[in-house]
């Protein structure tokens, strides 16, 4: 078989993956034998759970189309498409549930405190992160492009940012979360949803000073866990409210 060549253009903030600016970064791959279109794209870093449309010579494709002569292919994020071709997209736009590997732990407290199903375990290792994905339907959040990369991932992402709150914003962002914001509904600690609950039923467990002052509780519906709002609420009010205030910020 003949040589042939791909010249592939990365849209937008795909070049974070190839360590280049945001644009449109150009990539050749010389090629010797037919080859699929997701296979020449992950070789130059970039994931498949990140990508949200390909166009082949100006016609979109999926990722299993052979790629047999020279072409030209252009390569977009889930969240840039254009808009002709908003029907040809390969990802799932919108995504509730997730796991999020060892290194994201306040990323996923803070996913928690918005509300969103998070499992976490910070010492768990690659084949337990993608046995929880496939086995419960999630989202994969890592920053390890090798593991999106894995055949079995359906959806991912991986956070550009090394900053939680940033991190939290780029995850309402790709998987359009924002609508779906349910503050103080999930536990912090074990990821189950919290249940309001009578005073009576929790007095006998509540410190002396939260019998007197507070009302109203929340206990985890798996761990136990009693929930008010004392001094760790405000903490996490104010937690929220930053996390609010930077997403405004980046619409603005």
């Amino acid at each position: 078989m003949s040589v042939f060549t791909i010249r592939l253009t990365f849209h937008c903030d795909l070049g974070f993956f190839r360590g280049s600016r945001p644009g449109g970064e150009i990539v050749e791959r010389t090629l010797g034998e037919n080859t699929s279109v997701k296979d020449v794209i992950e070789s130059c870093g970039v994931p498949h759970p990140e990508i949200g449309l390909i166009l082949l010579d100006g016609q979109p494709v999926n990722f299993a189309h052979v790629v047999e002569k020279d072409a030209m292919v252009d390569v977009y994020p889930v969240q840039s498409l254009p808009t002709q071709f908003e029907k040809h997209r390969l990802q799932t736009c919108r995504i509730t549930r997730f796991v999020a590997d060892g290194h994201l732990g306040k990323l996923a407290r803070n996913l928690r405190l918005l509300g969103f199903d998070v499992a976490y375990d910070h010492q768990a290792q690659d084949r337990q992160l993608l046995g929880v994905m496939e086995n419960e339907n999630r989202a994969l959040l890592t920053r390890d492009r090798r593991l999106l990369m894995h055949a079995i991932v359906e959806a991912g992402y991986c956070p550009r940012s090394q900053n939680p709150d940033e991190q939290t914003i780029e995850v309402i962002r790709r998987f359009d979360l924002f609508d779906s914001i349910a503050p103080f509904t999930r536990c912090l600690r074990c990821n189950a949803p919290l249940q309001e609950v009578a005073k009576a039923d929790v007095i006998e467990k509540l410190e002396p000073l939260t019998k007197i002052y507070y009302e109203r509780f929340r206990r985890c519906t798996g761990c136990g866990q009693i929930y008010w709002a004392g001094s760790h609420f405000s903490q996490l009010q104010k937690r929220l409210d930053e996390i609010y205030a930077r997403f405004a910020a980046r619409d603005a």
